[in-house]
């Protein structure tokens, strides 16, 4: 199988599952990874779907701040 068919036959499998409404699709929690402004660790920071800005506090330093 060529990597073209691979797809096609992927996308077709994708189909028949939401036609039977077998497969439910969920849009998950985003990860973000961000540096603090002040110690400068890297925190991972978790948002829900919709949000773009999220308040966390820095695990090393305790500061308080914004993920982008």
């Amino acid at each position: 199988m060529s990597k073209q068919e691979m797809r096609e036959e992927a996308e077709r499998l994708i189909r028949e599952a939401m036609a039977k409404k077998s497969v439910s699709i969920k849009q998950g929690e985003t990860r973000i990874e961000t540096k603090c402004g002040k110690c400068g660790v890297v925190n991972k920071v978790s948002a829900a779907p919709g949000e773009s800005r999220v308040e966390y506090r820095c695990k090393e330093c305790d500061h308080k701040q914004r993920a982008i």
